[in-house]
Formats: structure tokens, sequence, C-alpha cells
């Protein structure tokens, strides 16, 4: 696995992470804003801040959705929020301040357009170059660790821990594979390798970045009997 995984860096690290030109907008210590607080009106049984045409893409039988709001179309800023689900009703677990693609999203991705794509994507498989910190192995997302996820060195020193940590975003996958496998179902025009990953400041290729606090605690949280998805865009296309 590892010997596939460094045949292939080079296809999939051009896809996720690195230096992106986007000036490196640092939101070191910032707080989360308000983006999908629920008030004391809101639905409990749907999650805050999505509407109609992605809740019900959310499946059934989900029970954790890490939901990415991003500060607008063409913003590389956004809020991540993890919740859970407890019988009917989502609960907000914990959320971080992360960045998203370095152009903002876009509902039709395409390789190197440097926005992430709007949409509910499973999550499925996760990897990096440090060990799992799942503490019952076996237990959360399969974890392929392998140094072929690892940054190129030839990249800016603030990247060189983006992918420490990556859960892999179900986005154009083959899903039960290492999250560098470079395989692309829809084609290679649509882009692909869209990850969670360690957070370096600013705003990614296509990808979602997260503190490394936030990344360990995805990592030991997430569960694929609870069925994990990603709802993520800006904050108007969630809406819709």
């Amino acid at each position: 696995m590892a010997a596939l995984g460094t045949l292939l860096a080079g296809t999939v690290l051009s896809a996720c992470g690195g230096p992106s030109g986007d000036g490196g907008d640092s939101r070191a210590g910032e707080s989360p804003g308000e983006a999908g607080r629920s008030s004391a009106s809101a639905d409990p049984t749907r999650i805050p801040g999505v509407g109609d045409r992605l809740q019900t893409r959310i499946p059934g039988d989900s029970r954790q959705v890490v939901a990415v709001y991003g500060d607008g179309s063409d913003s590389a800023d956004s809020t991540v929020v993890l919740y859970t689900k407890q019988g009917s009703a989502w609960h907000r677990d914990r959320s971080w301040a992360g960045h998203n693609g370095t152009k903002g999203w876009t509902t039709d991705h395409h390789e190197n357009d440097k926005r992430s794509p709007v949409g509910v994507f499973t999550l499925s498989d996760a990897g990096g170059v440090l060990p799992d910190p799942e503490p019952a192995p076996g237990t959360g997302l399969p974890y392929t660790r392998s140094a072929s996820i690892a940054a190129p060195r030839w990249w800016a020193k603030p990247y060189w821990h983006d992918f420490d940590y990556v859960i892999a975003i179900d986005y154009n996958r083959v899903k039960g594979t290492p999250p560098n496998d470079p395989t692309r179902p829809e084609g290679t025009s649509k882009g692909g390798s869209i990850w969670l990953h360690m957070d370096h400041g600013s705003g990614t290729s296509a990808c979602v970045s997260l503190p490394k606090p936030a990344m360990e605690y995805l990592l030991r949280t997430l569960d694929p009997d609870q069925h994990p998805v990603v709802v993520m865009g800006d904050r108007a296309h969630l809406k819709a």
C-alpha cells in the first residue's frame, strides 16, 4: 500500500493542500462565529442553516454530521461544526475555525479551480503521516498511515504538516481505499483528493482544513457505524 502511495503521491497532492497564493490569511486563535448555531425556535431534527435541498441528501441512518459553513461564496474562511444525533434530534458537539478553497465554493468543481465543492459527502476513510490518534485501533474510520501522504518538501514550510492527519471526503473517489488513492470515477477533470486535513492558516486548493486538535478529535469520534457525512458550502448555498 505504501509503495502505491509513493508512486502516486505527486498526482494526489496536486489536488489538495499546498501553497494556494492567497496571501496567508491566518485565523489563528479566532473563535468560531455564529454560523450554524441553533436558536430556541430551531427545528432540532434538522442541521441548522441547511435548506431542504441539502438536508434531504443527509442519509437517514447518519448520526454524525460535519457541517462546514463557508463565510461567503468567494471566501476561504469557514466554521466547522460537528453535530451528533440523539434520538431524532441533532446536537451541536464542537466547532472550530477552518479554511476551504482559496477562491471559495462551487457547485461544479473542476481540477485546479481552487474552490471547494458544495454538497453532502460521506466520510469513509482516513490516514496520514502520524499514527492514528484513535485510542482503540479498528473502531474508528479505517486509517492508512504512510509517509507517502506527506506534503512534498518543495512546498513552503508552513504547508509541510498539512497531511499529518487527513479524512477523505467522498467526492469523486472510491470508498474503502486510502485517501491518496488516485482513482477518479467521474474523470480527472472533476478533481479529487478532497480532504479534511491540518490547517496552515490560509485557504486550500479545494480541501477543508482544521487545527490539529480538531482533526484529532474527529479521528477519535467519527464512527463508521454512525455513517458520518460532511455537509459543506458557503452559507447561501447551504440555505438554498
